[in-house]
């Protein structure tokens, strides 16, 4: 099955990088296992510095972790923008959807309260286990970040804080617990 998605359709969406129309038997080798479909969200008021740096990092840790990303796309830190996107990757029937910055206290950081708006179940454990690992790292933008885990639909939805470290610590984190999700709910959409 194939979703079309074209990040120009969301409100002041920006196209970062995408390929959302791709072959998954083209993209990976027959024997490799997939974890699901990805699509990352980078929620920034100033997108110009930070796409180039943020969307590739995160497609990586993704991709060495199994998922096929099917697109990344930047919004500002809009409540109509975020949520469009985010709902964008649950009708897309995506997997996973990682949204990266808004997780912090500032009066724009609106990222996990329109993400409460679209869970139909909270993951609050996996939430905890990104901020307590970040402690460790000392990363501090992810041990203050408001960021939430939880389901849509059969999509794992999970916020980021925006820091390099924080990036790093939590898709090593969570990307284990999510592949774990996504292959619960992919049991479940099989019955």
């Amino acid at each position: 099955m194939s979703t079309r998605f074209d990040p120009r359709s969301l409100p002041g969406g920006r196209r970062i990088q995408t390929d959302v129309d791709f072959d998954p038997s083209a993209a990976v080798p027959a024997d490799t296992p997939i974890a699901g479909r990805a699509m990352v969200v980078v929620v920034t008021d100033r997108l110009d510095e930070r796409e180039d740096s943020i969307g590739p990092l995160v497609t990586e840790l993704l991709e060495e972790e199994g998922f096929l990303v099917g697109g990344v796309v930047g919004v500002a830190s809009d409540e109509s923008e975020v949520r469009k996107a985010l709902e964008t990757a649950v009708v897309g029937g995506f997997d996973f959807v990682v949204t990266v910055g808004g997780t912090g206290v500032g009066p724009r950081d609106i990222t996990p309260e329109v993400t409460e708006e679209i869970l139909d179940q909270r993951l609050p454990g996996i939430a905890e286990a990104i901020r307590s690992s970040g402690l460790t790292a000392g990363a501090v933008d992810s041990i203050v970040s408001r960021g939430l885990v939880g389901v849509s639909g059969s999509t794992v939805v999970a916020n980021l804080a925006p820091s390099r470290a924080a990036i790093r610590d939590g898709m090593a984190t969570l990307c284990p617990l999510v592949s774990y999700v996504v292959a619960q709910l992919s049991a479940i959409d099989e019955l």
